[in-house]
C-alpha cells in the first residue's frame, strides 16, 4: 500500500547519482539520533499520537509497552498514509506542516527511534479495517547500499554504517491491537537502549499531555506495571493567534520558510491545581516548545508556546518572534495568577527577577512588571485590587479584622508581609509601629472607649516597643498618645470618683477602655498610692500654694492619702500641699502643726507655724494631716537607696548638706577609689524640725523612745562593696546643738563613765537613757572616744584647755591610750598638758615640750616641759603628738673622766644581764651638767648607789628593780630576803 518499493529505488538510486548525498543523509540522521533527539524518544512517540488524534478529531489515547525487550506504542486516530510514510523517510520534511495545533512540524522527531533500534516498523488500522504496515532495517539497507559499486567507497568511510529510515520495506504481518488504531514496534538494540527507554518513561509525565492537548492520556506500562499519565486537576490558561501578513514579514524574516508557512502562535502556561505554586519532581524546568527543550525555566509553572528553535531543536533561536512570545508569554502568566483563588499560595507563583537564563529572565522581566498594576490581591474590605494598592501588615486575623477600615488595601491574615513576594507585587509593608502611629487623629475620632478596649485585646504585644505609643482614651474624653503616665483605676481605686481626682490633672483611662495590655506598656495602676506618686500629682501638690483655688486640690489629696493608708513622714513631698489655717490663712502642710499634737507644746513660740483649720481635722483626721506633712509630733523622713550624693541626697532638713559632708569625710578610704556610683544608704531616717524645738528635755524624752528613737541608730553605708556604719542625720545635729542642759552632747559623759574622762566632760543629766545619750554624742569611755572620728583630737583639744583639770596618774593613763593612736588620724595639737618641774600645766608647742624616751636623760631636760610616759611608748607618741624626743633635743654625751670597775657579783643575782664593769666617776658631767648616771656608748657611767643601781637597771633591761639594786649595794647580806621576796612577786608581774 505503502509503494515502499519506489521509494527505495528513488532514493537509491539519487544515492547513487550523488554518493554525497548518501553521506549528507547519513550524517542528518546521525546528528538528530544522537544529539537533537537522544532523549525524545518517548516525546516524539506522544507526538505522532497527538497528531494522529488531531487529525481524526477524537480524543487522543497512547500507550507505552516495555517488555522483553520491545518497546510497543499504541495510539488511536488517524491511521498512517502514503505522505506520511515518505515524510518518516525524508528529513526536514515534514506532512503536518499545514496542520494548525500539530506538534510534529520539522520533520525530523521520528528520528529519535535511530537511538535504541535498527528494526522500527509501524502498523496502522485504516477504516476498512485492513492493517497495513512499514518497516526498516538496518542490515537490510546495508546490502542494498553495498549492492551498488557508486556507494562502495562511502560505506566504507563510513564502516558499514547506513541511514536507517530512508529506505522502508512493507511489513508483510502487521498487527495493531483493540481499541487502538496504530502501533510502534520498536525491537530495542541492546541493554544500553533498554535501560535508556526505562529511564525515558519513568521520567514521562503531566508535561505530555498539557503540551499536546490533542493527547487526553498516556498509559505506560513497564513488566507488567501500568500508571496513567493526564493532565487533569492542572490550571491551564493558553492563548494563541494567527500572524497577519505584515507580522510574517516582520517576525519571520530571519526564520525558514516552512515556518512562515505556519503564521500562528501559542502560549499555555499550566500549574497543578492541588500543588499550586510547586511544579518541582512533577515537570522538568525547562521550555517546551511544545516538545522539552534545553532552555531552563525556573518559574513555577509549565510553559509550553511555539517558540522558534535552533537547528539542533534544543534551544530557543533569538530573535523578533521570541520576543513578541515572551510578551505572550508574560501576559498569559499574569492572567493565570488572576484565575488562580486568591489565596497565600499565589505568592509562591510569583517570580523573583533572577532566572536561570536569558529566556527565563526574560520573561520575569515582563512578569514582574505588569504584576504591581495587576488586580490579584484580596483585601479585608475592599476586594481584590493590584498589589500598587494593596498594604500588609503581620499579625492575627482578629487584629487585622480590626484595623481594616483604618489601613486602606489591607490584606487579610495569612499573607505574610515578610513574603519577598509581595515586594514583587508592589505591596506596601506597613509596620506595626507605623500602624500605630495611623490609629490618631481623625482616623479614629468616632472610636468609643469600648472600641479601643477590642483593639488592645488583639494587639500584638510580642512587641512592645513598637506598640508602645497605642493611643488611650482618658476618663476626661482626652485621647492621648502611649499608655506611660496613665492610670488605670483598679478596684481598690473604684470607689472614687473620676470627677474628685480631676483638679489633679491627671490622666487615668476611660474605664471601658481599660486593659490589662496598658499596664505591660508603662501604665500605672490607680491606687491611691499610685495615683499620690503620679508626677502630675506632685506638680499639683508643689504648685498648690500659687494656684487660685488649692482647695479642690486639697481635698483630693487628702481623700488619696486617707484611702492610701499613709503614715508621718512616709511622703515628705506631701509638706508642700497648700491647706488652711486656724486663721483662715494658706500654709504649706509642713508649716502647720495639730492643736493637740505633742510637737505644739515644744516649738518656740516665736517660729512662724500655723494650726491646721478645725474642719479638715475634723473631716480627715489628725493622722491623715499628719501624713500629709502637718505637724502632730515629730515629722520624721523615711527613704530608701539613697545615694550619699549633694544633687541627690535632699530632704529639705536643717544643715543636711553639713551632714552629709560629715558622713563622707568618714569614708576616705573607701572614696579614694573609683566608684561607679556614689555610697548609698539602704534606709534612711530622719526626724525633721529640729531647728524649731525650745523645750529640749521634753523633746528629748521623746527622741530617745520608740519610734522616734529609730532616727538616733547609725546608718548602714554601702561603698565600694564594703558596709559601714555613720552617724545618723538626727544624732548628728543633736550632737552639735545645745540639748543637754544648754550644752552639746560631746562635752558631756555619762555619769557612770569612764573615770579617765572624769574632768575633761561635763555630766550628763540623769533621767535619759544612757544608750540614747551615747547615740547623740554623749561620751562613755576613753576607748569608744578614741575610736570615735575626730576622738584623739577632741581629747587632745580638751588637754589643752587648761581650765580642765587633770591629775598626773589620769595624764599619764591618757598618754598611753593616745600612743596607740594612728598619727594619720591627729593634727599636731598647738598645745599639750604636760609635767613641768612636777606640776600638771598646760605648755604651747612653742615653749618646747620633749617626749622622754630614757630616764637618764631626765636631768638634762628637768628645765622643760615634759611629756611623760612609758618609756616604751615614748616614740609613738612623739609621732602622734609631733613633738621631739628628749634625745633629739641634747647631745647626752659624757664629759667627765672616771675609773672603770667591775660590778659587784652579788648584782648579777637581780640583774643577769647586767654589763661586767662600770664607769665610777666623782663628779659625772653630761654635756657639762652633773648627774647621777648616764648609760653612754654601751657603757654604765654612775656617781654614788643610787646613780650605780638606775645605770645597772636600765642597761639590763630591767627598769623596774632599781631600787632593789640600790639596797643590794648597800647591804649585800640582804640580798637572800631580796630573792626571797621577788619570788613572792604576782604572776602579772612575770
Amino acid at each position: 500500500m505503502f509503494d515502499t518499493a519506489r521509494l527505495r529505488d528513488t532514493v537509491l538510486a539519487a544515492w547513487t547519482a550523488s554518493p554525497a548525498r548518501f553521506r549528507e543523509d547519513a550524517n542528518a540522521e546521525e546528528d538528530f539520533a544522537l544529539g537533537g533527539y537522544r532523549d525524545r524518544l518517548v516525546v516524539e512517540l506522544a507526538q505522532n499520537a497527538a497528531d494522529a488524534a488531531l487529525r481524526a478529531g477524537v480524543p487522543g489515547r497512547l500507550r507505552l509497552t516495555l517488555a522483553d525487550g520491545v518497546l510497543l506504542a499504541a495510539n488511536v486516530g488517524a491511521p498512517l498514509d502514503q505522505t506520511g510514510v515518505e515524510g518518516l523517510c525524508t528529513l526536514r520534511v515534514s506532512g503536518k506542516k499545514d496542520e494548525a495545533g500539530a506538534a510534529g512540524r520539522f520533520g525530523v522527531g521520528f528520528a529519535a527511534v535511530v537511538s535504541v533500534t535498527d528494526t522500527p516498523s509501524i502498523a496502522s488500522r485504516l477504516p476498512s479495517g485492513e492493517v497495513h504496515g512499514v518497516r526498516w532495517s538496518r542490515e537490510e539497507t546495508a546490502a542494498l547500499v553495498a549492492a551498488r559499486p557508486e556507494l562502495a567507497a562511502e560505506l566504507e568511510g563510513r564502516e558499514g554504517h547506513v541511514p536507517l529510515l530512508r529506505l522502508p520495506f512493507s511489513d508483510d504481518s502487521p498487527e495493531a491491537p483493540e481499541g487502538f488504531d496504530t502501533l510502534v514496534r520498536l525491537p530495542l538494540r541492546d541493554e544500553a537502549a533498554e535501560q535508556a527507554v526505562r529511564r525515558m518513561l519513568e521520567e514521562a509525565g503531566p508535561a505530555l499531555p498539557l503540551s499536546m492537548p490533542a493527547l487526553e492520556a498516556v498509559e505506560i506500562e513497564v513488566d507488567g506495571r501500568t500508571r496513567t499519565i493526564s493532565a487533569e486537576g492542572w490550571h491551564v490558561v493558553a492563548e494563541s493567534g494567527t500572524f497577519g501578513p505584515e507580522q510574517v514579514a516582520e517576525l519571520f524574516a530571519d526564520r525558514p520558510t516552512e515556518e512562515r508557512a505556519r503564521p500562528y502562535w501559542e502560549v499555555r502556561w499550566a500549574v497543578p491545581g492541588d500543588r499550586r505554586g510547586d511544579v518541582r519532581g512533577v515537570v522538568h524546568r525547562v521550555v517546551h516548545a511544545p516538545t522539552p527543550s534545553d532552555e531552563p525555566l525556573d518559574l513555577p509553572a509549565l510553559l509550553i508556546a511555539s517558540f522558534p528553535m535552533t537547528t539542533d531543536r534544543r534551544h530557543v533561536a533569538p530573535g523578533p518572534l521570541t520576543d513578541f512570545l515572551v510578551a505572550r508569554a508574560a501576559e498569559a502568566y499574569v492572567r493565570l495568577l488572576g484565575e488562580l483563588p486568591a489565596t497565600p499560595d499565589l505568592l509562591d507563583l510569583v517570580p523573583g527577577l533572577m532566572g536561570k537564563g536569558a529566556l527565563d529572565a526574560a520573561i520575569r522581566r515582563e512578569i514582574v512588571k505588569a504584576l504591581p498594576d495587576t488586580p490579584l490581591l484580596p483585601t479585608i474590605s475592599e476586594g481584590v485590587v493590584p498589589g500598587n494598592q494593596a498594604r500588609a501588615v503581620e499579625g492575627q486575623a482578629a487584629f487585622l479584622e480590626k484595623i481594616a477600615g483604618i489601613v486602606p488595601g489591607l490584606l487579610p491574615a495569612g499573607w505574610s508581609s515578610r513574603n519577598p513576594a509581595l515586594t514583587t507585587l508592589g505591596v506596601r509593608r506597613v509596620d506595626l509601629a507605623d500602624v500605630v502611629d495611623m490609629l490618631s487623629g481623625e482616623a479614629v475620632e468616632d472610636k468609643d472607649p469600648a472600641w479601643w478596649r477590642s483593639l488592645y485585646e488583639v494587639l500584638p504585644a510580642d512587641d512592645p516597643e513598637a506598640i508602645g505609643a497605642i493611643a488611650v482614651p482618658l476618663a476626661d474624653g482626652r485621647l492621648v498618645r502611649g499608655p506611660r503616665g496613665t492610670l488605670v483605676l483598679s478596684q481598690e481605686s473604684g470607689t472614687f470618683d473620676p470627677a474628685l481626682l480631676a483638679p489633679l490633672g491627671l490622666r487615668i483611662v476611660h474605664p471601658d477602655a481599660a486593659h490589662p495590655l496598658l499596664l505591660r506598656l508603662g501604665a500605672a495602676e490607680a491606687t491611691p498610692r499610685t495615683v499620690l506618686e503620679d508626677p502630675l500629682t506632685h506638680a499639683a501638690v508643689s504648685e498648690s500654694l500659687n494656684s487660685t483655688d488649692p482647695e479642690p486640690v486639697a481635698q483630693a489629696v487628702l481623700a488619696l492619702v486617707d484611702a492610701a493608708g499613709l503614715t508621718a513622714g512616709e511622703a515628705p513631698w506631701l509638706a508642700e500641699l497648700a491647706l488652711r489655717g486656724a486663721d483662715g490663712e494658706l500654709y504649706a502642710a509642713g508649716e502647720l502643726l495639730l492643736a493637740e499634737g505633742s510637737l505644739a507644746g515644744l516649738i518656740d513660740p516665736e517660729v512662724p507655724f500655723g494650726v491646721a483649720a478645725p474642719d479638715l481635722v475634723e473631716k480627715f483626721g489628725p493622722h491623715v494631716l499628719a501624713a500629709a506633712g502637718v505637724l502632730d509630733g515629730f515629722a520624721v523622713v523615711n527613704d530608701s537607696d539613697v545615694l550619699l550624693d549633694p544633687t541627690e541626697c535632699d530632704h529639705d532638713l536643717d544643715l543636711e548638706d553639713e551632714w552629709l559632708e560629715a558622713v563622707l569625710d568618714l569614708l576616705p578610704g573607701l572614696l579614694n577609689t573609683d566608684l561607679d556610683v556614689p555610697p548609698v544608704v539602704r534606709e534612711f531616717t530622719a526626724v525633721r524640725d529640729l531647728e524649731y524645738v525650745a523645750d529640749w528635755p521634753s523633746a528629748l524624752a521623746l527622741l530617745s523612745r520608740p519610734p522616734l528613737r529609730a532616727a538616733l541608730r547609725p546608718l548602714r553605708v554601702l561603698a565600694a562593696g564594703e558596709t559601714v556604719e555613720v552617724p545618723s542625720y538626727t544624732a548628728w545635729w543633736l550632737s552639735r546643738h545645745q540639748v543637754l542642759g544648754g550644752r552639746r552632747p560631746t562635752e558631756l559623759r555619762l555619769p557612770t563613765g569612764d573615770p579617765l574622762l572624769f574632768g575633761l566632760y561635763g555630766e550628763a543629766p540623769a533621767g535619759i537613757d544612757a544608750d540614747a545619750l551615747k547615740m547623740i554624742g554623749v561620751r562613755s569611755t576613753l576607748a569608744e572616744l578614741l575610736d570615735s572620728h575626730g576622738g584623739p583630737e577632741e581629747l587632745l583639744d580638751l588637754l589643752a584647755d587648761s581650765s580642765l583639770e587633770v591629775d598626773r596618774a589620769q595624764l599619764r593613763s591618757l598618754w598611753i591610750a593616745l600612743a596607740a593612736v594612728d598619727p594619720a588620724r591627729v593634727s599636731p595639737p598647738e598645745a599639750v598638758r604636760v609635767v613641768l618641774k612636777g606640776t600638771v600645766t598646760v605648755a604651747d608647742v612653742e615653749d618646747g615640750p620633749v617626749v622622754v624616751e630614757a630616764p637618764d636623760l631626765l636631768a638634762m631636760v628637768e628645765d622643760r616641759p615634759l611629756v611623760l610616759a612609758p618609756f616604751d611608748l615614748a616614740e609613738a607618741l612623739s609621732e602622734v603628738l609631733d613633738l621631739p624626743l628628749a634625745g633629739e633635743v641634747v647631745t647626752g654625751a659624757v664629759t667627765s673622766a672616771g675609773t672603770e670597775k667591775p660590778v659587784p657579783p652579788e648584782v648579777r643575782s637581780l640583774l643577769p644581764g647586767a654589763p661586767a664593769t662600770y664607769v665610777e666617776h666623782d663628779e659625772l658631767l653630761v654635756d657639762g651638767r652633773p648627774v647621777p648616771w648616764r648609760f653612754f656608748e654601751g657603757a654604765v657611767h654612775a656617781t654614788g648607789v643610787d646613780g650605780l643601781a638606775r645605770g645597772l637597771a636600765w642597761a639590763a633591761g630591767q627598769w623596774g628593780d632599781r631600787l632593789a639594786v640600790a639596797a643590794l649595794l648597800r647591804d649585800p647580806a640582804r640580798v637572800p630576803l631580796l630573792l626571797a621576796e621577788a619570788d613572792l612577786d604576782p604572776t602579772a608581774s612575770i
